[in-house]
């Protein structure tokens, strides 16, 4: 059973991006995240609660929880909501999000002082070469320019929030930090909600589906099994098939939302997806 648990967490991870679009057909995208994000932090405390874990923390772990949240479900989360209301396809979106392994590979040697190989710089250039050739002459015509740069703005987000968690590390308990990130990305959401859009949700069903999805299978779900992986010294297979998350969500969202990709698109989506496993994989000894 455990074996399949990264592939599980593959597909949850995918379908996060092809539920965002019936959400944001449904609501303001920043409403949307603040709404969730709150019943994400509910469900955590309730948790930590029922376990018994200690809720109060040191002023030090709060400001890094919050941070953290600040930075992935905030504005992470925010630039791809955006970018997909806004009309970027959520396997676009996905791409360009998912080059975050190779990135944060890129940036290792210098803000962590790890050392990142030759192997691990080939892959960097042909995830962004794939990349390119996705986005080709489309933006600006058929991509809305300020949709592509929200997408590369949550890449640098989730980059940052990755190398800032291995920076600093704590010792919290996984359901307490969760609680005060998600407490974080709705703080974030309500803030931008206040100053610059006038929210709306429909309560529809589908929205009210969707929503469901992404609180239950894919904040509570997705990151609890990549917690367990990890935990079990299994992350880096999870990581190695990180690879797969864009070509993943391509399929999903011409199953299920009818996007299409031409030729340009799935020759990038494989020369991005050869790069992000070339970068990833771990050397057999």
């Amino acid at each position: 059973m455990i074996r399949i648990f990264p592939f599980i967490f593959i597909v949850l991870w995918s379908s996060a991006f092809v539920t965002t679009k019936p959400i944001i057909d449904n609501s303001d995208p920043f409403a949307a995240l603040a709404f969730r994000f709150f019943f994400v932090a509910l469900g955590f405390l309730i948790f930590s609660v029922f376990t018994k874990q200690k809720i109060l923390i040191t002023n030090k772990n709060l400001i890094q929880s919050l941070f953290s949240g600040v930075l992935f479900h905030g504005i992470y989360l925010g630039g791809v909501f955006y970018s997909v209301s806004i009309g970027i396809p959520t396997g676009i979106a996905a791409l360009i999000v998912t080059l975050q392994p190779i990135l944060t590979n890129a940036l290792a040697g210098k803000f962590l002082k790890e050392e990142v190989s030759f192997k691990q710089w080939i892959g960097v250039m042909l995830g962004f070469m794939g990349a390119a050739l996705v986005l080709g002459f489309d933006i600006g015509i058929n991509l809305p320019l300020i949709g592509v740069i929200s997408s590369f703005v949550a890449l640098l987000a989730i980059t940052t929030s990755t190398l800032w968690q291995k920076k600093i590390g704590n010792n919290l308990p996984l359901s307490v930090s969760n609680m005060y990130q998600a407490v974080g990305g709705c703080g974030f959401h309500v803030i931008i909600i206040v100053i610059f859009t006038d929210p709306y949700i429909n309560f529809t069903n589908t929205f009210l589906i969707a929503m469901s999805h992404q609180i239950i299978l894919v904040s509570f779900g997705a990151f609890t099994i990549l917690m367990f992986l990890i935990n079990n010294n299994s992350a880096s297979k999870t990581v190695s098939i990180f690879f797969l998350i864009p070509p993943t969500t391509a399929f999903m969202a011409w199953l299920f939302l009818d996007e299409v990709l031409n030729n340009f698109d799935i020759i990038g989506f494989a020369v991005a997806t050869l790069g992000v496993y070339i970068a990833t994989r771990k050397n057999k000894i």
